[in-house]
């Protein structure tokens, strides 16, 4: 059977076996944007918004996320993380989420850096539907992984 695939003989879910895999330095970068009004985004930026610092307080959404990926992804193996970096940046029109995960281990850490975007991003529409209820969350995705069996691969590149 493969090691690619998540169902065994009798069709039943189960985790990839990495117990074979060499353990190496493994990192993944995604990113993620909250679009919001030119309004909402004054409020971010002057610190008025009624529930805190948006930004701060996401970017530590984000590192939680990242930490609870195995709880929240059926499947997906728990990680011993080395590094969690989430950055939220103002950027037009509305909030750019962007998360770099790092291990070394046998697998690797593309879903905790997606989980930390989505969390940041989560926490961001959280803190913000007061102010405004329009607010979208797009285009969340893996922008560049490096390690393992597979190698290195930036969004852009093939």
């Amino acid at each position: 059977m493969s090691d690619l695939t998540h169902f065994d003989e009798a069709g039943r879910p189960h985790m990839v076996d990495v117990s074979a895999k060499p353990s190496t330095t493994r990192e993944a970068t995604a990113r993620g944007r909250v679009r919001l009004s030119p309004a909402t985004v004054a409020l971010v930026a002057e610190g008025r918004v009624g529930k805190g610092d948006v930004i701060g307080i996401a970017e530590l959404a984000g590192i939680m996320g990242a930490k609870q990926t195995s709880a929240l992804i059926p499947l997906c193996h728990p990680l011993s993380l080395s590094a969690v970096e989430v950055r939220v940046t103002l950027a037009d029109p509305g909030l750019l989420v962007e998360a770099t995960a790092r291990t070394t281990g046998p697998t690797g850490v593309e879903m905790e850096a997606l989980t930390a975007v989505a969390a940041a991003c989560l926490t961001i529409y959280d803190m913000l539907k007061a102010a405004e209820r329009g607010i979208v969350i797009e285009a969340i995705e893996l922008i560049a992984k490096s390690g393992g069996r597979s190698g290195d691969w930036r969004r852009g590149t093939g």
